[in-house]
């Protein structure tokens, strides 16, 4: 009868892991997951950065051109005022240019006829950090057709469209002279605008700052005045051919030459005549 209950009591207690083992596995899990996710990412960042170094190029030279192309609307225009603006978002180089041109309406108000904005912001969504290009356009010249029916309400919601992610500097700079100018207030535009763009990936220096290698930035240098001066070589004082420096302020015209300037005519001496004989040594008398 005892061993009876015994063996009822064998039979009933139920067979499993202990709180220890349940504990060994959960741990090794762990660590082997994470493991594998630092392999994958990793791999994905060495994978980012071979397509970033091969594509960055042709994005960075497909950004140049459309910034260029609307830096060419203002060429020669009335009204036109640029503004730019340099400094860091989360530690990274980022610009603003903003291009307005304005008229006058019968009532001589001053309205905007068509303003572009070029501007970098953080990469909030991302999967590495990095910066996010973005163009914005108003005014009357109407540019996106097909949002012409609700245009007004699309804007209020989306002021700017993002053009590229992956940027990891970029900054625009006013050349005056033979200086670079990293602000430049909401005035007549510079002689030319500098522009530089980077994809590449770059490291934070001490203080914080993410830093991109030069090699891996491209620039381009648009100009928005199209004059500029040229060398002239002028002639000698008096040449008949000589002509005003076109350089020089208006009204200035070349020097006249004055009646008391000109030489004196040589008169030719009695019994002489010009040849292109050799003249002989004079001869000492013997």
């Amino acid at each position: 009868m005892m061993r009876m209950r015994d063996d009822h009591r064998q039979r009933r207690l139920p067979s499993g892991f202990s709180l220890g083992e349940l504990l060994a596995v959960v741990i090794i899990g762990s660590m082997i997951l994470t493991a594998i996710l630092t392999i994958y990412g990793r791999a994905q960042q060495a994978a980012d950065a071979v397509l970033r170094k091969i594509d960055s190029p042709s994005w960075a030279s497909e950004v140049l051109q459309l910034m260029a192309r609307d830096l060419d609307r203002i060429l020669n225009a009335e009204g036109v005022t640029v503004q730019i603006r340099n400094g860091l978002d989360n530690r990274f180089q980022r610009a603003e240019l903003v291009l307005r041109r304005t008229y006058h309406n019968s009532e001589n108000k001053e309205l905007t006829l068509e303003e572009i904005t070029w501007r970098a912001g953080y990469d909030q969504e991302g999967s590495s950090p990095s910066l996010v290009l973005y163009r914005g356009y108003e005014g009357v010249a109407r540019e996106d057709k097909l949002l012409d029916d609700n245009r007004e309400d699309w804007e209020k919601g989306y002021p700017l469209v993002p053009v590229c992610r992956g940027v990891t500097f970029f900054r625009i700079q006013a050349c005056k002279g033979e200086e670079l100018i990293d602000q430049w207030p909401a005035s007549a535009p510079p002689p030319g605008v500098k522009i530089t763009i980077s994809f590449s990936e770059g490291r934070e220096n001490v203080g914080g700052v993410y830093e991109v290698p030069e090699a891996g930035k491209i620039s381009r240098i648009v100009a928005i005045d199209p004059t500029r001066k040229v060398q002239f070589a002028m002639l000698g004082r008096g040449d008949p051919n000589a002509v005003a420096d076109p350089n020089a302020p208006p009204g200035d015209k070349p020097p006249k030459e004055n009646a008391s300037d000109k030489p004196a005519p040589k008169e030719p001496r009695p019994n002489e005549r010009t040849t292109n004989e050799r003249t002989s040594a004079p001869t000492r008398s013997r």
